[in-house]
């Protein structure tokens, strides 16, 4: 009984000091892997700092990968997204903070995060004819972070860059309006007017936005209509040049410059059959 009461006392004991020596193996292999960690981090800033971007991400890369429950793990996913961004590599820094977003939801720098990204769209907005996509997802991004971190200074210039991105938005809906007027297409140039004053009132373009409603609808023959946003044109910017070319449209000579423009567009057609006659073939 005493044997059996012994062996299980040094069974307990052997047990024991294994998992110590587990325990202690695993501080070390801890320690080993912040180590490896810290120094693949360091290597990552070196390099960024020289100004070798790639090589810089792809430690930063290695960093979070080697101890991923680390404190180091999503600073270094940070540090990998903002390297790619410092020399214009877009859309790899964009698939580094959507992949940030997915693996580190309740980071505390989801606002430097949604900031970045915002701006790595922004600053890729060359045409506002074109690039509908990119000032689309910059605005998204923008709003997110006003709406969610509203006191930061990231907040701050989110703000104003929106109003950048409105105005340009509001001169993509003024070329496209202007250029369905020029066609007489006068219910989509309407729409497009329309779509300035109601989502983009606040950019310069809501002023020529208004006149254009007013001088369609006049053309259409809806005083009633071209009035009423002439009244909204003279209430918030009586000041405006666009006011006062608004203005000239309900003066009767105007309309006599209409009629006489028309009819000087199809004396000259007139003019230009009569010559393409005198060089028919058929004649």
């Amino acid at each position: 009984m005493n044997k059996f009461f012994l062996f299980i006392i040094l069974f307990a004991a052997l047990i024991s000091c294994a998992k110590k020596e587990e325990f202690k193996e695993s501080i070390i292999k801890e320690k080993s892997l912040d180590l490896q960690v810290l120094e693949a981090y360091q290597e990552g800033m070196k390099n960024l700092e020289s100004g070798d971007v790639l090589y810089a991400a792809k430690k930063f890369n290695e960093a979070e990968i080697l101890f991923p429950q680390s404190e180091w793990a999503p600073k270094s996913a940070l540090m990998a997204a903002y390297s790619y961004y410092t020399q214009d590599y877009y859309a790899d820094t964009i698939a580094e903070l959507e992949r940030f977003l997915r693996v580190y939801p309740l980071s505390k720098n989801l606002d430097y995060v949604y900031y970045l990204l915002g701006v790595s769209y922004y600053e890729q907005i060359v045409d506002e004819k074109k690039d509908l996509q990119s000032i689309i997802k910059a605005k998204k991004y923008f709003e997110i972070l006003i709406q969610n971190y509203p006191n930061t200074n990231y907040s701050l210039d989110a703000e104003y860059k929106i109003e950048l991105v409105n105005d340009t938005l509001a001169a993509k809906e003024m070329y496209i309006g202007r250029y369905y007027f020029d066609k007489k297409k006068w219910i989509p140039a309407i729409n497009r007017f329309k779509t300035v004053i109601d989502n983009y009132d606040t950019t310069l373009y809501a002023e020529e936005a208004l006149h254009r409603l007013v001088e369609v609808h006049y053309i259409l023959g809806l005083k009633d209509e071209a009035k009423k946003y002439a009244n909204l044109l003279g209430y918030n910017y009586q000041s405006s040049i666009w006011y006062e070319k608004t203005y000239s449209i309900f003066d009767k000579k105007y309309e006599e410059n209409i009629k006489k423009r028309k009819k000087e567009k199809t004396k000259k057609n007139k003019t230009l059959k009569k010559i393409k006659s005198l060089f028919s073939l058929d004649g």
